[in-house]
């Protein structure tokens, strides 16, 4: 298989869009199979769990959500277990607490469209940036098929997918780097 094809057959664009969130309320085990049922493309294995009951608890009891009332999620907490979803891939869940911090401190169930507003714009972010990260997956294979000879030996593919590793692994690192450094600035500065 060529490393275009995997980066091809990979599902990026796998999101839970705001109208796929019901507006009545949902307990847990509703929560769990709604993101599983969505996200399972996500998983790089079958034994991996997009969300769990334990993981839920940690949020609610760590501050990362909205306060639960009855036992029953609401489309808000939906909202912010998918930012948490997609942010723990790269931060810790300190600084998932810090950056969502002002979201639980200044929600209000009759600004609840401010969030929602922040969801969707999140979603058309994420959906800019898969364009963006397959036209670079591509301008970087080129550039390594360029640098690396191109002969059928064993060797050179080698080479080029190992480097293609570091280079990706460089850019994930540079990425939570400036993430960490835009948390430090500016979320826990509005903090203190």
């Amino acid at each position: 298989m060529k490393i275009n094809d995997i980066f091809n057959e990979m599902n990026f664009d796998s999101r839970i869009e705001l109208e796929e969130m019901p507006e009545l309320d949902l307990y847990m085990d509703q929560v769990i199979q709604l993101f599983e049922s969505k996200l399972s493309s996500l998983k790089r294995n079958d034994d991996e769990k997009i969300l769990t009951k334990t993981m839920i608890n940690n949020y609610a009891k760590g501050k990362l959500l909205l306060p639960i009332k009855n036992k029953k999620y609401t489309k808000e907490h939906l909202i912010i277990m998918a930012f948490i979803y997609n942010l723990k891939g790269a931060l810790s869940i300190n600084d998932i607490k810090i950056s969502l911090d002002e979201v639980i401190a200044n929600y209000d169930e009759e600004k609840a469209s401010d969030l929602r507003d922040l969801y969707n714009y999140y979603l058309y972010e994420s959906k800019e940036d898969e364009e963006t990260f397959k036209r670079s997956i591509e301008e970087k294979i080129e550039e390594l098929d360029k640098r690396v000879s191109t002969s059928d030996n064993l060797q050179n593919d080698y080479k080029k997918n190992f480097l293609l590793l570091c280079s990706l692994v460089n850019m994930s690192n540079m990425y939570r780097r400036a993430s960490e450094k835009l948390i430090d600035e500016f979320f826990t500065k509005n903090n203190e």
